[in-house]
């Protein structure tokens, strides 16, 4: 044998020990730690776990990247795994928590702690959509909760997530059959409401000790459901300004939702005020004494943090925007934000195994902020970004840039020596080794340059953000994004929403607007349609038109998306799972169909 070949292996095990010396007794013995050791990690883990809390992730994580494993007792480690996976659902990393539940010792925990982990579970699958794996958790959890209304909350999400699934998907799994027999009776309830309360009396009487039991004392004789969405609702938006015609888009995806109400419950009277014609905290006070239960705007950023700053929201506002840094009791903020884009792209790239990457962004304040938010999601990733380079917008040609941040510039500038030693050589454009792939930012008329010129440049992979799709096929046109991933708003794609209001269901009211204004349709339904949802959305995501939706720090609505990639000028969904009956769905990663974008 090469001796070569000998020392590679050695060298790989000296590299992953860090080049330190093994102990003689490695792998055989190691010293149990130390009492003084166990408390301190004990603090840690507590301070931790108040980090958590308070929502403070990242600092959560500084700490618990301090601690050292090997250290930690049986117990500890449980802890330990249970608080990281904690925090990485802080950031969204679901499938990394999930594999984090999945190491963790569940009998080393007490009941707090086992509460904690299947509710950590259960959230982690249904941001993954997992809808099965997620109610068998929240059915593992109903064992440890001790408060009736928790309890109630608990078996209410199991029974109506259960209720989407066909009965013979969980006859082989111990324990389900009998929970989905009683979600289809509920299900039925307002089909059939004659021979609801006789169903629901022979389940109770063939089931006598089944936990459900405890939920469906409290709806027995209940026919009609009523719902969580509020009677009475308050729609703050301009009628006149430079935001009317966003206004006018995300009013028609609401009315849409309205007109089509088919949920439990009455449809809620609407009552419109027009933010032009008032100052925001003064139509919010008039909403509230003419009887609204829940305000739905404003689309301002000043108006919003005009309203957090007035006064006490004592009725709930879903803003339709996003104001970085503010947090405030009652006021949730739901946006087609560009951090949730990027932090849908990045994580896609990173599954696709990149640790490295350049940044090309417009040199504008846009192009600032986005550079920001690539730069932290890449980072807490573990991954490099190796360069950053700006471009103008306004130009059509972007060559220079591409040399840039590719380096082609060093070659260039090189190869007029190397020609006098070598007159034979060729130049051959060459991007840098180190570049694994590119985080683009750009409308599609620019990316097609870009891209272009990149193919010309030698090529590498391109991860853009959704401004590069107009959000209408044009395989003519789009044939020069094609390599190019990208993560969107479901909605946008044939089967990846499965509600009623479908882009081809609305293509008439669509062709009111510009393709720019398309996606704000859909957010105008899912904000109709989240009215109902707020107080459980910290529990249980809503699949909605422009993404998974879950609330994350400062009652911030997070959209997870999914993600495509062209090909002959198409954009074709890549790793899209979706459950039987309601169209949930996961961000990028998973094997899955190719799904092409839907069709105007």
């Amino acid at each position: 044998m090469s001796r070569n070949l000998v020392c590679v292996p050695l060298f790989c095990v000296l590299l992953l020990s860090g080049c330190a010396k093994l102990p003689d007794n490695y792998g055989l013995y190691q010293e149990p730690p130390s009492a003084w050791t166990i408390e301190q990690n004990n603090t840690r883990l507590q301070s931790i776990g108040a980090l958590i809390q308070t929502g403070k992730g990242n600092a959560a994580k500084q700490q618990a990247d301090l601690i050292n494993p090997k250290e930690l007792t049986a117990l500890q480690q449980a802890q330990f795994n249970l608080l990281y996976s904690q925090i990485l659902l802080s950031f969204g990393e679901a499938e990394q928590a999930i594999s984090k539940l999945a190491i963790t010792e569940t009998r080393q925990l007490g009941i707090n702690d086992k509460i904690k982990y299947y509710q950590s579970q259960a959230f982690a699958y249904s941001l993954t959509g997992n809808l099965l794996e997620s109610a068998k958790a929240r059915i593992a959890l109903d064992a440890f909760l001790t408060k009736p209304d928790e309890r109630k909350k608990n078996q209410g999400v199991i029974l109506e997530t259960l209720g989407l699934f066909p009965e013979t998907i969980v006859q082989k799994t111990p324990g389900l059959p009998e929970w989905m027999s009683i979600a289809k009776v509920l299900a039925s309830r307002n089909k059939n409401p004659a021979n609801f309360n006789a169903s629901l009396a022979s389940w109770r009487s063939a089931n006598p000790g089944h936990p459900a039991n405890s939920y469906l004392a409290t709806i027995a004789n209940m026919p009609e459901d009523t719902g969580d969405t509020p009677k009475s609702i308050a729609v703050l938006l301009p009628e006149s300004g430079p935001f009317l015609d966003a206004a006018k888009a995300v009013k028609a995806g609401f009315l849409a939702a309205h007109s089509r109400h088919n949920g439990s419950g009455s449809k809620p009277t609407l009552h419109f005020y027009d933010t032009e014609k008032g100052k925001t905290d003064e139509l919010y006070q008039k909403a509230v004494r003419e009887g609204a239960k829940l305000i739905i705007g404003p689309l301002n950023k000043d108006n919003i943090q005009s309203l957090a700053n007035s006064s006490t929201l004592t009725v709930p506002v879903l803003a339709l925007n996003h104001v970085p840094n503010l947090s405030k009791q009652n006021l949730y903020q739901f946006a087609l934000s560009p951090m949730d884009d990027v932090a849908e792209i990045t994580q896609k790239a990173a599954l696709d195994g990149h640790k490295k990457a350049v940044l090309l962004v417009p040199n504008n304040e846009q192009g600032k902020r986005i550079s920001s938010y690539f730069i932290e999601n890449w980072q807490a990733l573990n991954g490099t970004i190796l360069k950053k380079q700006t471009y103008d917008p306004t130009k059509t040609d972007f060559s220079l840039a591409i040399k840039n941040l590719l380096g082609i510039d060093e070659g260039e500038n090189r190869y007029p020596k190397v020609q006098q030693a070598f007159p034979d050589t060729k130049y051959v454009p060459n991007k840098s080794q180190d570049t694994y792939a590119l985080f683009l930012s750009a409308y599609g008329k620019e990316g097609r340059v870009i891209n272009s010129q990149l193919v010309q440049a030698g090529g590498l992979p391109v991860y853009a953000l959704p401004t590069i799709y107009s959000g209408l096929p044009d395989s003519a046109g789009d044939t020069a994004l094609n390599g190019i991933t990208f993560c969107d708003t479901p909605w946008l794609f044939n089967g990846a929403y499965n509600g009623e209001l479908s882009m081809m269901a609305l293509r008439d009211i669509l062709n009111q607007f510009p393709s720019s204004y398309i996606r704000l349709v859909a957010m105008g339904i899912d904000a109709y349609h989240l009215a109902g949802k707020l107080s459980s959305l910290n529990t249980t995501p809503y699949s909605g038109a422009t993404g998974n939706l879950s609330l994350a720090n400062g009652n911030r609505i997070k959209r997870n998306l999914v993600c495509a990639k062209f090909a002959m000028g198409q954009p074709e969904l890549i790793g899209f799972t979706h459950s039987p009956s309601e169209g949930d769905y996961s961000s990028a990663g998973k094997p899955g169909g190719v799904i092409p974008a839907a069709k105007q």
